[in-house]
C-alpha cells in the first residue's frame, strides 16, 4: 500500500511511519524539509500528484497546543497550522476522486469541551473553549475531502509514550518525588497508550468500512488523581504534593483551564463495537509498558 503521511515526523507520526514501513507500505512523509526525513520517503506540501495517488492519506500535521503560552498570535497559529495542512491535502485528494482512498485526519478530546463527568461517545455534541473551536474547525475542513475518499477523523486523547506528549513532561517531577495531582484532581483524563494510537490508525486504513469519526482513547478513562497515583506506583515514588489550580491560572492562563484543569470522560463507543481490540487497555498496564516496568 501507498501511504502519504502529514506529520511524520511527530510523537504519534514516527511510531507510524515505522509500523507502516515494517509491514512493507511504501511510506510517503510530506514535509517543509523533505531531506530531513530519516523514514520512509519526504516529499513537499507541493507534491499534489504524489499525494493524490496515495491508497491512504493521514492528516496528523499541526503545531503543539501545549507547547507554549497561548497568546492570541501561538493561537492564531495553532488554528492556521491545522487548517492549511488539511486544506492541502484535501485539495490534493479532490484532483483525483478515488473512493477506495482513505484520508483520516487527527483531532482531539478537546472537541467535547470541559464536561465534568459525563461520559461521552462519538454521538455526544461539541463543547466550548478555545480546544473545542479549533477541532470544529480541523474537522469540518476534512470533510471536504468526502466526495473523494473515505473520511475517518480520529479525535485522540492524551497519547502516552516516553519520548514525548504530556508524559514525558510529568516524568521529572515524579521521579525526584514531586509528583501529585494537578488542582482538584477531580478532572477527567481520557488517555491512550501510543502503541493503540498507532494501532488504532492503522486499522481503520485496512478496515474499508470505516468512516466517520472515532475516539481514540482507552475504554477507562480516569481522573487526574487516579492518574498520578498509577504512575507513582509504576515509578515507586511519592504522588501526594499537588500543584495549585490558582498557580497554574496564574501562570498559564486559558491554557491551564482547558488543557489541565478541565477534561473529558471519553470512551471510544466506535471502535470497540466494530472489533477494535485495545493492548493496553488499563492505564497501569500502559504505564508499565510506556515505561518498561
Amino acid at each position: 500500500m501507498n501511504v502519504a503521511i502529514a506529520g511524520g515526523t511527530g510523537f504519534i507520526g514516527t511510531a507510524l511511519v515505522r509500523r507502516l514501513l515494517e509491514r512493507g507500505d511504501q511510506v510517503l512523509v510530506i514535509s517543509r524539509n523533505p531531506a530531513n526525513v530519516r523514514d520512509g520517503r519526504g516529499i513537499g506540501w507541493d507534491a499534489a500528484e504524489e499525494i493524490a495517488a496515495a491508497d491512504a492519506v493521514i492528516n496528523l500535521a499541526g503545531e503543539n497546543v501545549g507547547g507554549g503560552w497561548w497568546t492570541a498570535a501561538r493561537k492564531r497559529r495553532i488554528m492556521e497550522s491545522r487548517a492549511h495542512a488539511t486544506t492541502v491535502l484535501v485539495d490534493a485528494i479532490r484532483r483525483r476522486p478515488a473512493p477506495g482512498r482513505a484520508f483520516i485526519s487527527a483531532s482531539a478530546v478537546g472537541y467535547y469541551g470541559d464536561r465534568g463527568g459525563e461520559i461521552l461517545d462519538e454521538t455526544a455534541s461539541a463543547g466550548d473553549g478555545f480546544l473545542a473551536g479549533v477541532t470544529r474547525r480541523w474537522e469540518e475542513l476534512a470533510r471536504n475531502a468526502g466526495e473523494a475518499a473515505r473520511v475517518v477523523i480520529l479525535r485522540f486523547g492524551v497519547v502516552l509514550g516516553v519520548d514525548g506528549g504530556a508524559l514525558a513532561k510529568m516524568l521529572l517531577p515524579f521521579r525526584l518525588g514531586f509528583g501529585g495531582p494537578i488542582g482538584s484532581g477531580r478532572q477527567w483524563m481520557s488517555w491512550v497508550d501510543r502503541e493503540d494510537a498507532v494501532r488504532a490508525i492503522e486499522w481503520v486504513v485496512d478496515h474499508h468500512a470505516a468512516r466517520g469519526v472515532y475516539n481514540v482513547t482507552a475504554p477507562e478513562p480516569v481522573t487526574n488523581r487516579e492518574f498520578t497515583k498509577a504512575l507513582g506506583r509504576v515509578l515507586h515514588r511519592p504522588a501526594v504534593i499537588p500543584v495549585p489550580g490558582f498557580a497554574l491560572r496564574a501562570a498559564l492562563g486559558q491554557m491551564a483551564e482547558e488543557m489541565l484543569l478541565g477534561g473529558q470522560r471519553v470512551i471510544p463507543g466506535r471502535a470497540t463495537a466494530e472489533g477494535f481490540v485495545f493492548a493496553y487497555p488499563t492505564l497501569e498496564a500502559s504505564l508499565r509498558h510506556v515505561l518498561r516496568r
